[in-house]
């Protein structure tokens, strides 16, 4: 390194001075004063400056390793990773369910590393593990995570935030820190607008520790508070991996789809234990509250699944027709044409409106081939609700199945279905109402399950929903069965009938029997007062037959069976902007 300097310098201090830069930039020093050519003062480095090194490396490329403090930390999060005791990550394969950190690597592709990030995985960390002492890992005070793992992933394409229950630790019981994850993790979702899946394997909150979390402010009564802010915000998916007692029951029921794993989940206030103490009933477990149970029963479970992998299955199909949030559009996917012809649709019709047939097999020719996946089957099952697709749009179906009860709508159906219309209209999936039903049922045994009150939030769902709405009156549209099946009166979008279809007070042999059974009565000769009845239900089906819609204008059109696929296309594309307003309110009285 050359440097000059100005005239005047002695000999000694031009010597000091190359000295002293040398030294200081780490380099040979030649020293020129004034004009010389020649340098006055030379100097050699001794040896380069020490220098910091960058993270990747210091400047003379040398690649730096983890430090000690480093090390120490990724053995602790290894051991975090491995959960709880031993003795309990045993007994899950008996069980026939995953340790949790295994079903997150098949929820959300181990090798792929979707699971994006975690949150809160020390959380409890100095409870049970005292830094700079070995743990015992079979010791029931392990507390990895807290028992509750929450972080974001990316599933089928689509990010989501998740929650998850350590069974191995203390069963999966909540406490402080893992309910305060709990919440973290609802409050961001409504800040992100994503998804929220709840893979659930609880016993409830830790009962010694109540005071910590469970009448806080912010403590396990706040879950259903946010479900609440989350609920029509964003979909909310449960999947039950085990027996999730009281606290823990809420959330799934809280849910806007919940899936139960046979043979392993169960939902219920208490525990038989419990349940056994205050009332003095013998039951297991899964009489309480197994999927049987609750997706028969009570209805709480939308789809019972046969294993861990067949839940992943099911969640993969049904987040295909949401969208990511409320503000958001359903989305599409490619057209395919139906798995049968919509040729076959007349055939499958019968002309008698009391002549039952399957309804699931006008919806296969109607919809995208595939593309069909029904929501709580087993309950209230003289209705259909249905998501699908046709033309590649997703639709909710609502359909009366004249295969089971004759398609009258029982207090379970009207339920199933007012919930189903209030998912499918919060995440903006149109409506598609196929309407074959005598009406509600009556007697005095629905009148005890409240007939009036379902089916009073059926046609208040109906009401209520600003979707796109197409009604097909496919044949009978009897009593309030055509309100509540999203008829002219409803605002639809399009009511259209197919030549089977009648809209009446009653079918013919109601009508006849309660206005004419006197004057046929009068009529003493057998035959004739048949003769009489037969040509009053002509008459009277005349005056209800579609075409007698049609001409009054009650019903937009009649098309024929063969084209009613493409009529519904044409109809839903035209109409998926729509735009339909409720009257200024805070919001109706009716749930």
């Amino acid at each position: 390194m050359k440097v000059r300097i100005a005239a005047g310098a002695s000999d000694e201090e031009a010597s000091a001075i190359a000295a002293a830069l040398a030294e200081h930039v780490g380099a040979s020093v030649e020293l020129y004063v004034g004009d010389e050519d020649e340098p006055t003062a030379t100097h050699e480095a001794d040896s380069a400056p020490e220098e910091t090194p960058s993270a990747s490396g210091d400047s003379r490329g040398e690649n730096l390793g983890p430090t000690e403090r480093e090390e120490l930390l990724w053995e602790e999060i290894e051991d975090i990773l491995e959960g709880g005791p031993e003795k309990y990550k045993e007994q899950l394969p008996e069980e026939g369910k995953l340790f949790v950190r295994d079903r997150l690597d098949l929820w959300f592709d181990g090798e792929n590393d979707d699971l994006l990030f975690e949150d809160g995985k020390f959380a409890a960390f100095d409870d049970w593990h005292p830094r700079g002492a070995d743990t015992d890992e079979d010791t029931d005070d392990r507390l990895p995570a807290d028992g509750l793992i929450t972080g974001a992933a990316e599933f089928e394409g689509r990010d989501v935030h998740f929650m998850a229950n350590d069974y191995t630790v203390k069963r999966g019981s909540m406490a402080g820190k893992g309910v305060e994850k709990f919440l973290r993790m609802q409050q961001r979702a409504l800040k992100t607008g994503q998804p929220v899946f709840y893979l659930m394997d609880s016993s409830g909150g830790r009962i010694d520790q109540q005071t910590g979390f469970f009448a806080n402010r912010e403590g396990i009564g706040k879950y259903y508070y946010n479900h609440s802010m989350l609920s029509g915000r964003v979909p909310q998916i449960c999947v039950l991996y085990g027996p999730c007692i009281a606290g823990a029951a809420y959330t799934p029921v809280f849910a806007d789809f919940t899936i139960m794993v046979e043979e392993m989940s169960a939902m219920a206030i208490a525990s038989p234990r419990m349940v056994q103490m205050v009332t003095g009933e013998d039951i297991s477990m899964q009489e309480l509250g197994g999927p049987d149970v609750h997706a028969r029963e009570s209805g709480s479970a939308d789809l019972v699944a046969k294993d861990e992998e067949h839940a992943r299955e099911l969640v993969s199909q049904l987040i295909t027709y949401l969208p990511d949030n409320a503000d958001e559009s359903p989305p599409r996917q490619e057209t395919k044409p139906p798995a049968a012809s919509p040729e076959g649709i007349d055939a499958i019709v019968p002309q008698e409106p009391n002549k039952g047939y399957d309804m699931t097999d006008v919806i296969d020719r109607v919809v995208d081939e595939g593309s069909y996946f029904e929501l709580r089957p087993d309950y209230g099952e003289e209705i259909i609700t249905a998501y699908a697709r046709i033309d590649g749009r997703p639709v909710g179906i609502v359909a009366n199945q004249p295969a089971h009860r004759a398609g009258a709508i029982f207090p379970d159906a009207a339920e199933k279905a007012a919930e189903f219309i209030w998912k499918s209209d919060a995440f903006n999936i149109p409506l598609l109402y196929l309407c074959d039903t005598p009406g509600f049922m009556a007697g005095s045994q629905v009148e005890k399950e409240g007939i009036l009150e379902q089916g009073k939030k059926m046609i208040y769902a109906t009401s209520s929903a600003t979707v796109p709405k197409q009604t097909v009156v496919v044949r009978k549209a009897y009593g309030a069965g055509i309100y509540a099946m999203g008829g002219p009166a409803y605002d639809p979008e399009g009511v259209i009938g197919l030549p089977s279809g009648e809209i009446a007070i009653m079918g013919p042999e109601a009508a006849i029997n309660a206005v004419y059974a006197r004057k046929l009565s009068e009529i003493d000769d057998p035959e004739e007062r048949e003769r009489r009845e037969q040509e009053l239900r002509e008459e009277y089906r005349e005056d209800i037959d579609v075409h007698r819609m049609a001409s009054e204008v009650v019903i937009d059109e009649i098309v024929p069976p063969s084209t009613l696929r493409e009529e519904l296309a044409a109809r839903f594309a035209f109409y998926e902007d729509v735009e339909k307003e409720l009257p200024d309110k805070k919001h109706g009285t009716i749930l």
